[in-house]
């Protein structure tokens, strides 16, 4: 393997945080100050204040999940293209999951990772642009490990734990995962997306069932049909519907 490629796989530099704010806000601040680069990941024990999708509060155990940070350098991709490392972190996920239960985790549009009906994990991409050059991505997940007991306000957790009845050791399988996305990330490199999205939307939460969905206080039903390349949702009923980020919510 060449030296530059072996010094910036993912999981190059594997930090634990015994406690932080944010994984997210760590790496960020590591990379600010010239000290994080591609391939490196922080890893938390605790988070005291976690970061979910739209400002959103990630919870979760101390000590009981996976909560890292990866930096990456997109630099071969440029900021119109933010879905392809998107969909390429969550199959990556889908990947390392389906080694403990084959078959029966999905990705719900654009990033939540889903274990049947039930919420394992989720990403958390926040991007450093300078002009139209991708710095950085830094890639938060989180995923449900040796949890049992989730707050109230969590509608539909499930760790692996539940799924499996095994109890795991969350440094070794985050460790793992650094391997899949390695693997995933090579080959978008490599390969371009079509082949990815391609296995995204096969993957697809409710694919080619109906849903209910929320915009505007607006609660509607209609089917899923499957993610575009700029990443937007596409469903149909009565029209087709094409949803960005961020414009509407799940009722299911």
């Amino acid at each position: 393997m060449p030296l530059d490629k072996l010094n910036s796989f993912i999981g190059n530099i594997f930090t634990e945080l015994q406690s932080v704010d944010s994984s997210n806000n760590y790496a960020i601040q590591k990379v600010h100050e010239r000290q994080a680069f591609h391939g490196n990941v922080f890893f938390a024990h605790e988070q005291f204040a976690g970061k979910g999708q739209l400002g959103k509060k990630w919870d979760a155990t101390i000590g009981e999940n996976i909560m890292m940070s990866v930096v990456m350098q997109p630099g071969f991709l440029i900021p119109a293209q933010q879905f392809s490392l998107s969909a390429c972190v969550a199959l990556a996920c889908i990947d390392f999951l389906s080694d403990y239960s084959p078959y029966e985790f999905f990705i719900k549009w654009p990033n939540d990772l889903y274990w049947r009906d039930r919420k394992a994990g989720g990403i958390l991409i926040e991007n450093i642009l300078q002009g139209s050059i991708w710095k950085f991505a830094i890639v938060g997940i989180g995923i449900n490990v040796n949890q049992t007991q989730f707050p109230e306000f969590l509608p539909n957790p499930v760790s692996l734990k539940q799924i499996t009845g095994r109890t795991f050791s969350p440094v070794d399988l985050a460790k793992e995962l650094c391997l899949a996305l390695e693997k995933r990330y090579g080959q978008l490199q490599s390969s371009g997306f079509d082949k990815l999205l391609k296995e995204y939307n096969d993957r697809l939460f409710k694919k080619n069932e109906r849903a209910r969905l929320k915009k505007e206080n607006i609660v509607f039903e209609t089917r899923i049909t499957e993610v575009m390349t700029n990443g937007q949702l596409h469903t149909k009923d009565t029209i087709d519907r094409y949803f960005n980020f961020g414009e509407i919510e799940w009722i299911i």
